[in-house]
This record gives structure tokens, C-alpha cells and sequence, in this order.
């Protein structure tokens, strides 16, 4: 019978799988913001094959993840690849809802708001991640901002860096950005960022393409930059992050630990010493936003 195995860790364990890649296998990183936890999640058929994979990922990694402790649920014939949608639950903010689209049919959006229709598959990013939440307000903000100086947002531009499901790039062009572009070093999270732009009648407003950093942000200028990153590669391309924001701008940093935020903070004053920039937290994440002059 197909199982499912969890193994709770620890925020730098779940940085370090993060970079993980192919190497993580039959491996998933999970974040539950629900429950507060980050979980190395696989769904295999006995736990002699979840233990020989296990192995495979601590050798590369250097690490001793241990099956001991991890919770195991027997799936019976339900599909592992349909094990996602336990963790992806409806939330809303300033009037927009992000949705599972299994639920479509039985929720209901108070009139006068927006949705936005997400299936995120093994891509990272439903919005129950408190660094996605971050980015998210801090967007919106943005909006409003740009309204009360009459800037009609048509005339805005996004960029998604790391897009993962594509999300914050759905999130802008919903929110009126006119030119929206996200891209991902991973294919199969692009392909599902353009199936869920035309879930929501949005794929000829958003660009999304296959690039790595910091290729993906050779010659783009955006007013608002949207980077949900670990912080170590967010520093690693500081530099190009701060030249991708358009004058009048900002850079929108997130994927930081709380506890790491003054180290990304002088990372980022290093390169851009005269900018000015703000941070919040949310649980034991940040975020940073700097605005370009």
C-alpha cells in the first residue's frame, strides 16, 4: 500500500533541501503554514523503499534524516501526486481570494471581490506559506500606493522571479499590472504557472519562461520585482535584483528567515547603500523591500 512519510525539520534543514534539487529524489520539502512546520515529505510502497531513498538524500546532503519519527499515513489508492491538495486551503486578503480549483464549484466569492483559481501540482506556492502571504500584501500595497498617486496601474509592470506556481505573477495581473513576466529554473513549475494563467483567462497578460538567475534578469527593467528566495541566493545575485527595478520602483524580497534579516538587510545595502528600505515579519519569516530611487 502506497504511504505517505513525513519527517518534521528544521528551518535551516529546510533551507539546505531547498537547494537540494534532482538530489532530493522521491523527496518533497512541504511548508504547512497551518501547523508551523516544514516536513521532507515522500510517498513510496514500504518503508524499505522510503528508508533506501532516504539514505541516497543524507549521502549527498551530508545529513541524517531518520525514518524514526516520521508520520506515516497509508494513502490506499489514492494517487501520490494528489497528496498536495491536503496542504492548499482558500485564504483571502483585501478582497482578493486564492482558491483551490477542486473548490470551485462549492465556494462562494462576495460580490465585488476577485479570485484567483490556483492548482500549484509540485510546485512550491499556494499563498499558505507565510513568505508568499508577505509578498502578496506588500503587492497590493504597492497598488494602492500607485493609485493614491494617480498612476493608473495598466501602466505598472511585475516581474516573478522564481515563480513557482506562479502565483505573485497571477496576483499582479489580476490586481491591473499591465505587463507581467515570471520565470523559473524548473520546467515543469513553469508549465504549471501557464495552466494556471489560463485557469484564471490570464496566460496573454503573463509571460512565463524557463531561466535561472541571473539570466532570467538580463536586460528586464520592472517596477515592482518579486523575489521569494532563500536568502543566500538572494544575496548571491543582489546586484542583479537591484538593476532589474525600474525608477520610482521597489524589490520585493522574501524567503528570509526572521532571524537572518539584518545579514540580507547589510547584503543588500552593500550594493545599493543610498536606497531606502523596510522589513516585517510574519512567524519566523521576513520580508524586505527596497525602493528604487
Amino acid at each position: 500500500m502506497l504511504t505517505e512519510f513525513k519527517i518534521a525539520i528544521g528551518p535551516e534543514q529546510a533551507r539546505l533541501l531547498e537547494e537540494a534539487g534532482e538530489e532530493l529524489g522521491q523527496w518533497l520539502l512541504y511548508r504547512d503554514a497551518l501547523e508551523g512546520h516544514d516536513y521532507l515529505t515522500g510517498y513510496f510502497e514500504s518503508g524499505t523503499d522510503a528508508g533506501d531513498q532516504l539514505e541516497s538524500l543524507n549521502k549527498a546532503l551530508g545529513e541524517t534524516f531518520s525514518l524514526e519519527n516520521a508520520r506515516r499515513t497509508p494513502l490506499e489508492e489514492r494517487d501520490w501526486r494528489e497528496a498536495y491538495k491536503d496542504h492548499f486551503h482558500p485564504w483571502r486578503f483585501k478582497g482578493l481570494h486564492w482558491v483551490p480549483v477542486w473548490e470551485r464549484e462549492r465556494y462562494r466569492i462576495p460580490e465585488g471581490e476577485e479570485v484567483i483559481w490556483l492548482d500549484p501540482g509540485m510546485a512550491f506556492g499556494t499563498g499558505n506559506h507565510e513568505t508568499t502571504r508577505l509578498c502578496v500584501e506588500r503587492m497590493i500595497a504597492f497598488v494602492r500606493e500607485a493609485g493614491r498617486r494617480r498612476r493608473d496601474p495598466a501602466g505598472l509592470s511585475a516581474l516573478d522571479v522564481g515563480s513557482g506556481s506562479g502565483i505573485l505573477a497571477l496576483s499582479a495581473a489580476k490586481l491591473g499590472f499591465g505587463k507581467v513576466a515570471g520565470f523559473d529554473n524548473d520546467a515543469e513549475a513553469v508549465a504549471i504557472s501557464i495552466r494556471n494563467a489560463a485557469e484564471n483567462a490570464l496566460a496573454p497578460r503573463i509571460g512565463f519562461f524557463v531561466a535561472g538567475l541571473p539570466d532570467g534578469l538580463a536586460g528586464q527593467k520592472a517596477d515592482l520585482v518579486l523575489a521569494n528566495i532563500q536568502s543566500d541566493v538572494l544575496c548571491r545575485h543582489a546586484d542583479a535584483l537591484i538593476n532589474a527595478v525600474a525608477p520610482g520602483g521597489a524589490l520585493v524580497l522574501s524567503g528570509i528567515l526572521a532571524l537572518e534579516i539584518d545579514r540580507v538587510r547589510d547584503c543588500f545595502a552593500r550594493v545599493a547603500p543610498t536606497r531606502r528600505s523596510e522589513t516585517r515579519t510574519l512567524g519566523e519569516w521576513a520580508d524586505l523591500v527596497i525602493y528604487a530611487e
